[in-house]
């Protein structure tokens, strides 16, 4: 197929064919052949899930619900919002600073890996 194509140098019209440029001389580079793509590598059909540390960290958790427990920040931070909610519509009655107290307890017991598949 031949078309015109510019001359980098000259900027002048010549063929797509032609090994220099008519007008000045300079050398005209054939572009390269387009090469096709090799079909992709068979797969084999197993998934492999890496759980990547989670950004909640327990010893956050366990300090929060210790400290400001009685208001349900723990629960926010734990991305439990509906608990977090409850603990603030009912922290005037120091409940869920009670019962905040006892989640301290289970967090502290908790190890990493329960930690991590509950709030992860």
């Amino acid at each position: 197929m031949k078309f015109l194509i510019k001359c980098p140098e000259c900027s002048e019209s010549i063929s797509n064919q032609s090994a220099s440029c008519t007008n000045c001389g300079f050398p005209i580079a054939k572009p390269a052949p387009f090469k096709t793509v090799p079909p992709p590598l068979p797969t084999q059909n197993h998934t492999t899930i890496v759980r990547v540390n989670s950004s909640r960290k327990s010893k956050v958790a366990i300090l929060l619900a210790l400290f400001l427990g009685g208001f349900g920040i723990h629960k926010f931070y734990l991305n439990q919002v509906f608990w977090g909610i409850l603990y603030l519509l009912f922290c005037w009655t120091f409940i869920p600073a009670v019962i905040s107290l006892f989640e301290v307890i289970i967090l502290l017991f908790m190890n990493e890996s329960e930690f991590n598949r509950r709030f992860g």
